[in-house]
């Protein structure tokens, strides 16, 4: 009898199982409880899917074998709670996908600058001559790559909530850049729940796979204290000397050792592409990547010195009057934007605020005090904000426009100045997503 998939979710992700689940000859049908975009619905009919819009139709869910969900789907909605009480399988696109290539996958994950490395260690490989997909988090669904083409290689951006639905999935080589609070609302507000979700990321690994890992930071090292990890460990850090494989900062000066301690790839930080510390990190964690699968150092140099970075990231936008603008929108948790701050050199105006996510603001507070002459909230709801910074920034303006914001932003930058989108928060309350509160304030900023 033929095995019965339900994909919840019509996405990226859930149409790109949907057209692999197809391929394989289950029987599929994909339920949306929002309305199907357009190109997916597209893409559904010309694959003969069946598919339904604006509702859940639980006769047509509960009799699946097995359901892949969209990482967008909290786990305690009533519908997944229901199919797990039912003991049908929950799992993600990643999981599904992966039973269906022999392909090498490099997974990377991280609270904060997983994107970048990702782009980043895509791009090596591509400059080596790789023959490799993009997929996960970024790129196009890593279902419908397996489906369609045939790589060798897959560098997979992966979010906790992707490696929350992984259970058999192994990676060749993870990546783990960073763990700060994040998402808390969805692990029970509590900080050790989330802390093993991004763990997951090494689930399955044994000596002949690689697990490169940040040994600066605090939340990875409390961790891997208490729990024993199977893969080879191959740790960075920019605050003490690795012996053996692995990279570290000295002075400048990266060092990167991956079988050559005769002879490591040094380069100096001003080489670089990505400027600002955590781009320290994430570029010493693609390169280790790159090594391992066995890309040439002179090619990893010229890869990190041609990079071009992301879209929404610290990207610069232009400058008025001698005041800069930078659109941050990608950043939606505070670390993401404290090393935003962080690698500002000039006055900032900090246009922050959406949709909170159960942030704790007291660790922006030095760092504002020192540098943030003025706040804008783009955001219906302000309240903690304003609490959080009221005594330590004497400018704070309310805003609920990108137009508002930056126009109150520009009346109070000076020459100078630099005016950076950096919201900390979600922009659901306001914008369709961070992308598109990224493209209202580059408007604003051109228009002004």
């Amino acid at each position: 009898m033929t095995k019965r998939i339900v994909i919840l979710g019509s996405g990226e992700s859930g149409v790109g199982a949907a057209i692999l689940a197809k391929q394989k000859g289950f029987e599929v049908f994909v339920s949306d409880k929002g309305q199907v975009k357009e190109k997916y619905k597209t893409q559904l009919t010309e694959e003969k899917i069946l598919f339904e819009e604006g509702k859940h139709t639980e006769a047509l869910i509960f009799n699946a074998d097995e359901v892949i969900k969209s990482p967008g789907i909290p786990d305690k909605v009533p519908l997944v709670a229901q199919l797990k009480a039912r003991s049908i399988p929950v799992i993600s696109e990643i999981e599904f996908a992966g039973r269906y290539t022999n392909a090498k996958k490099i997974c990377i994950t991280g609270s904060n600058g997983k994107t970048t490395t990702t782009l980043l260690t895509y791009h090596i490989l591509k400059k080596a001559g790789y023959n490799v997909g993009l997929g996960g988090n970024v790129g196009t669904s890593f279902a419908l790559q397996v489906a369609r083409e045939n790589f060798d290689y897959y560098v997979l951006e992966l979010s906790s909530f992707q490696l929350d639905g992984m259970f058999d999935f192994k990676a060749d080589i993870s990546v783990l850049l960073n763990i700060t609070p994040d998402h808390l609302d969805r692990y029970e507000y509590k900080f050790e729940n989330y802390v093993a979700s991004k763990f997951r990321i090494v689930q399955n690994q044994g000596p002949s796979e690689y697990f490169v890992y940040c040994a600066d930071d605090v939340a990875i090292a409390e961790y891997m204290k208490s729990h024993t990890i199977g893969a080879t460990l191959i740790p960075f850090s920019i605050k003490k000397n690795i012996i053996g494989d692995g990279a570290f900062l000295n002075e400048k000066q990266i060092s990167l050792n991956y079988k050559s301690n005769q002879n490591p790839l040094i380069m100096t930080i001003e080489e670089l592409a990505l400027q600002g510390r955590h781009n320290v990190y994430n570029s010493m964690a693609a390169s280790l990547t790159a090594r391992i699968v066995d890309v040439r150092k002179e090619i990893i140099r010229e890869s990190l010195q041609d990079f071009q970075n992301v879209e929404h990231r610290l990207e610069f936008v232009a400058s008025i009057n001698g005041i800069e603008f930078v659109n941050d929108s990608k950043a939606t948790n505070v670390n993401s934007t404290w090393y935003a701050l962080e690698s500002m050199e000039k006055p900032i105006v900090w246009i922050c605020g959406g949709q909170d996510k159960g942030n704790d603001y007291n660790e922006l507070h030095d760092l504002v005090k020192q540098r943030v002459k003025a706040i804008i909230c783009l955001g219906k709801d302000n309240k903690k904000i304003i609490a959080a910074f009221k005594d330590v920034v004497e400018i704070i303006v309310e805003t609920d426009s990108a137009q508002e914001a930056v126009a109150a932003s520009y009346k109070i930058g000076k020459k100078g100045d630099v005016v950076l989108l950096s919201p900390a928060c979600a922009s659901f309350d306001i914008f369709q997503n961070y992308e598109d509160r990224g493209m209202q304030f580059k408007a604003a900023v051109r228009s002004l």
